[in-house]
């Protein structure tokens, strides 16, 4: 166990706030291209721009402090990320709230952080009610020349914020029924971004496709991860991956290097490939980063037929407490009948240990923690949970997982399952729990069981309070 945990490794850079990695990109190549999405486009210095106009409206007009929760329901956009940006700068913390959502669940989510402020546009503005300030940037940036910038700007320069400062939060299936919000600092995401950087997993030259929807806390590592390494980020328009033909174009015209998404969508993306008869030529892709779902030997087989030797392909672990923590690289050629999750990434812990806190020998099942630069701050609100999820051992914090899994005679981690009732469909932590608990609100129904069904959908079974018992 000792072995496996020789990860620590110094850092070119000592931590610091998001914003601040940003302004120092824009500083380094001011003309270079942050962000597109099909024929719109910034540069790092107009994204900057527009990020310090935001900025002052919600310093001077919504009053935003450092610490205070800021929630955004948008499409994936380019003001998307502005908006993200821009709450960092003035100290905010940003939530995610999906615009899919029903919009009971996003008001009570928007309840539970006590934000009062929403950013939205014009498809999300009737899903909030009048309790809460909601703000459409539009247009904000339309009239941003009129904005005093130079004796504004100084007021942002003067917010003090540290890199153990909360940058984000997201939420998470939670088992009594309400979901956990897992509070990210900034120098958790910078941390870790370092480490995906030192395992050449992404690099400041890649061309990214930002593919994950905003209620899965890897599209921040997409979207901050590539804007503080000074890489180029690709969106795709609303629903754009499940349009194959225009998903694999992107791909090809932006010259995509880099791709983090769930096993089902990359399966779903190469096949495509393989069934249009595309060139492997054609493809710029140097590293797919595989997460979110267990990563299986036939998709294996299936990327071998569409990467050159020159592609790196990852199996990536990491529950949203802890960010990425485990990394593996994936040879196609090779013959496995299970993939696992590999090392702990750089300056990341493991521990497998039993019910007794006890380590496990080589082929014994145990529970993972993990420690390291990723640790989540705390669960919002939730001191009972934090005390249950966080473990001070030899002096280092280490989040339990309840995942179980074991290492192989070669050292490696695999991937057992889970401990309790979480199960994961297309990447999304799910508690059976607290579905169960939300069918049970219905008068109707007197009993009720949920389950996973063929890896594929949730299946609830019923009982109705009207059933006769004779």
């Amino acid at each position: 166990m000792q072995s496996l945990n020789n990860t620590q490794v110094s850092f070119p850079s000592v931590p610091t706030c998001i914003h601040h990695e940003f302004v120092y990109q824009v500083m380094k190549h001011p003309q270079k291209l942050a962000v597109e999405l099909d024929e719109q486009s910034l540069t790092y210095c107009e994204l900057l721009h527009y990020v310090q106009v935001l900025s002052l409206t919600l310093l001077n007009d919504y009053h935003v402090l450092p610490g205070e929760i800021v929630c955004q329901c948008v499409e994936r956009s380019l003001s998307m990320v502005i908006r993200i940006m821009a709450i960092l700068m003035v100290g905010g913390v940003y939530c995610p709230l999906s615009p899919h959502d029903p919009q009971d669940r996003l008001q009570a989510l928007v309840e539970q952080t006590k934000s009062h402020l929403v950013l939205v546009h014009h498809l999300t503005k009737t899903k909030f009610g009048s309790n809460f300030i909601l703000v459409d940037i539009s247009s904000v940036l339309c009239s941003s020349n009129d904005v005093d910038r130079e004796n504004d700007i100084s007021r942002l320069k003067n917010i003090s914020i540290t890199p153990d400062h909360i940058a984000y939060i997201i939420f998470t299936s939670g088992s009594t029924g309400a979901p956990k919000s897992i509070q990210i600092r900034h120098r958790n995401i910078s941390q870790d971004m370092e480490s995906m950087v030192i395992i050449n997993a992404v690099n400041s030259n890649d061309i990214v496709a930002q593919t994950v929807r905003c209620s899965f806390d890897v599209h921040l590592l997409e979207i901050i991860g590539t804007l503080i390494l000074g890489g180029t980020l690709v969106m795709l328009r609303p629903d754009g991956i499940l349009d194959l033909e225009y998903f694999s174009s992107v791909i090809k015209e932006k010259q995509i290097t880099c791709i983090q998404a769930v096993p089902s969508l990359f399966r779903a993306l190469f096949n495509f490939f393989m069934e249009t008869s595309q060139s492997i030529h054609s493809l710029c892709l140097r590293s797919l980063c595989i997460s979110g779902e267990a990563f299986t030997p036939d998709l294996s087989k299936v990327l071998a037929s569409y990467t050159t030797e020159k592609s790196l392909i990852w199996n990536i672990y990491g529950p949203a407490e802890t960010i990425n923590s485990t990394f593996q690289r994936i040879y196609p050629t090779a013959k496995i009948t299970m993939i696992p999750i590999g090392l702990p990434m750089p300056n990341y812990l493991c521990l497998i240990l039993d019910a007794y806190m006890k380590s496990v020998i080589i082929h014994q099942e145990g529970e993972l923690y993990l420690g390291g630069v990723g640790v989540f701050s705390a669960y919002l609100g939730r001191d009972d949970l934090t005390a249950k999820a966080l473990v001070e051992i030899d002096g280092q914090l280490f989040y339990r997982t309840g995942d179980l899994v074991r290492i192989g005679s070669e050292g490696l981690i695999y991937y057992i399952g889970r401990n309790d009732y979480q199960v994961k469909l297309h990447g999304q932590r799910i508690e059976l729990g607290e579905i169960e608990r939300c069918l049970l609100s219905i008068t109707s129904i007197s009993a009720c069981v949920v389950m996973k069904w063929n890896d594929d959908y949730l299946v609830a079974y019923v009982q109705s309070s009207d059933t006769n018992e004779e």
